[in-house]
């Protein structure tokens, strides 16, 4: 009878340890995934390439930009394209979740056409591709008081993004509307610069409603973006920028 006992506690041992190992294995396979950015080479979607570069749930982050990025990371694939073909790259294009940090400005691009088809054009043509991939996070970066109807050009253009990427319907969508947008940037916005040193001496008295027309850092920005497609939730969101500073501070993991 104790011998019977013994075979038949190693039997379930046996297969209780080969349950661990493949648990183990299976969890290991799953935690490691994929991310496009766009916009890496700017102040935010530097900040999201370093989060996603320096978290271990990551194997892959696939970058599309015009030019060659100054860091070098076993994880990191770029392609060098015009984002205003971003359709060009479909085969390309293939990840669990997108990060789009695309932006311009009246001084970098006083074009209109062009800026629409920057600020417009690029994060939808993003949406229309995670739809035809089958990708079902993206975390698009917008602008506060975005909206359609506006009568101010960039607040429309950025109203008007929206929509059109709520409209493909991706699972996981997130918008997010950012106040004034702080940190060091390598071109100079005199108008920008002029509008950080306001945000310095007005944020402390910004409370309440008022909140969200704090100036935010870019860093915060892109924890609270990886937080939210990290976070398996079924919802299509648009997050307005104080909630942006309660995303940022969800404990997620980055070693």
């Amino acid at each position: 009878m104790r011998k019977l006992f013994t075979l038949i506690s190693g039997i379930k041992l046996g297969h209780l340890n080969v349950c661990l190992f493949l648990s183990s294995t299976y969890n290991q396979i799953k935690l490691k995934k994929s991310a496009i950015i766009l916009g890496a080479t700017g102040l935010t979607g530097g900040y999201v390439l370093e989060q996603l570069l320096n978290n271990s749930e990551y194997d892959e982050i696939i970058v599309f930009a015009r030019r060659k990025l100054e860091i070098h990371n076993d994880k990191l694939h770029v392609f060098e394209c015009d984002l205003l073909n971003l359709e060009e790259q479909k085969e390309y294009f293939k990840a669990d979740e997108v990060y789009v940090c695309i932006g311009t400005t009246n001084n970098k691009t006083p074009n209109k056409k062009l800026y629409r088809d920057i600020d417009f054009g690029i994060p939808v043509t993003a949406a229309q591709l995670c739809r035809e991939n089958r990708i079902d996070n993206i975390a698009v970066m917008s602008s506060l008081g975005a909206n359609s109807k506006s009568s101010v050009f960039y607040t429309k253009t950025k109203g008007e993004m929206e929509e059109s990427v709520m409209e493909m319907e991706i699972p996981n969508t997130y918008l997010l509307r950012p106040a004034m947008i702080m940190g060091p940037r390598k071109e100079k916005r005199v108008g920008e610069t002029l509008g950080k040193m306001l945000s310095f001496i007005i944020n402390p008295l910004l409370k309440g409603p008022l909140k969200k027309y704090r100036g935010i850092h870019a860093e915060t920005i892109a924890k609270a973006m990886v937080n939210l497609c990290n976070g398996k939730s079924d919802l299509r969101k648009i997050i307005e920028s104080d909630k942006i500073w309660e995303l940022a501070e969800l404990d997620h993991q980055t070693t």
